[in-house]
This record gives C-alpha cells, structure tokens and sequence, in this order.
C-alpha cells in the first residue's frame, strides 16, 4: 500500500531562492520606507523649530491729546509718533490688549511734569500703577511704583498675561506726565509661551 504525502517524512522543507528573494526585498522595502518617514518627519520637525514666533512687542508713548479727567494714562503707538509701535498687542482706548498668552516683560518709565528733584514737591502717596483692569474677574496690580522724594520712577518685570487681558496704568490725580517721549513710556515684550 501507498503513503499518501510526502515521499520521505524525515527530509525538511527547503525553500527555495525565491522564497528568500521575496522575503529579503520585503524587508528592504520595510526598511526603506521607515527610514524615509523618520527623515521626513525630522525635517519637518526641525523646521517648526526654526520657524520663529512672530514677536509681540509693544512700546507705547503718553496719549496727550486726551484731557486727564481721571487717574489712567492713556497711550498711543503710530509710525508718525516716533519709537512707538505695536506687534501683535492692540490698543483699545489707549490701554494695552493683549492678544496671546504667555510671559511678558512688561517696562514702564513716568517722569513727571515740571518737577526738579532739587526742590521735589511730589505728593507723599504718588504712585504710578499698572494693572490688569479687564476682564474684572482677572484683575490684579502688577506693579505699583511710589515716587518718593523722585521725579521719575521706572521698573520692569516678568508677568504671566492671557488673551483678552487690558492692561491700565494710573498716576495719582493731580499730578501730570511729561510730555517727552524720552521721559515716559510704557511696553510689553513677549518672551515665552
């Protein structure tokens, strides 16, 4: 009687060379498609990374034109105005808006109005206030400044500001800015994310 199957159950299987050839070019191709996809999505990735963010930056000068009725500075930015300038920040009623989240570096500089420091007659209680005045539920002073026996004050610092935020400056009524642009200012610099 005869075994059906293969003639010699104890000889192995060999495959033949088309059989590695597949296997091999399968392999390469896995390969070579992995390798274009890494070198892909590194380009891609280093070139998100090269790509700067645009720069929000604001360098305000006083609004003078609006008659001081009330504690808030009012500021302006224009190419006719000189160095005042906006990128990316907005002005809204002469206050500063912020329009992206992140850390700024907020500088403020207010010298006052025909005032000399030899004969300083500055109010005891003058100061110079910046604050985040809307949206109401975030507000809060971020820096607060007194002028001491001084005819100018000027400070800066690092601040966490979110979009939307509006940020208010006030000097103490009746006290006046000077009206020169190199004595008073007021800026935001966005530094981080």
């Amino acid at each position: 009687m005869v075994e059906e199957g293969r003639p010699c159950p104890w000889v192995l299987f060999r495959p033949s060379w088309n059989t590695y050839l597949r296997r091999l070019l399968m392999v390469l191709i896995l390969f070579i498609s992995c390798l274009i996809y890494c070198v892909l999505f590194r380009r891609q990735q280093q070139k998100t990374q090269l790509e700067p963010l645009e720069a929000h930056v604001a360098e305000l000068q006083l609004n003078l034109t609006v008659p001081r009725k009330d504690l808030t500075l009012h500021w302006e930015a224009g190419p006719t105005l000189g160095r005042s300038f906006t990128h990316g920040p907005g002005l809204e009623k002469g206050r500063l808006y912020i329009r992206r989240d992140g850390i700024y570096r907020l500088h403020i500089q207010v010298t006052l109005a025909n005032c000399s420091a030899a004969c300083s007659t500055v109010q005891p209680r003058a100061t110079v206030t910046v604050s985040i005045c809307s949206p109401t539920a975030h507000s809060i002073s971020l820096l607060r400044l007194h002028f001491g026996q001084s005819c100018t004050v000027a400070s800066q610092r690092l601040t966490r500001l979110a979009l939307g935020d509006i940020l208010c400056t006030n000097l103490t009524l009746p006290l006046l800015p000077s009206r020169n642009a190199d004595e008073t200012f007021f800026g935001v610099h966005w530094v981080y994310p």
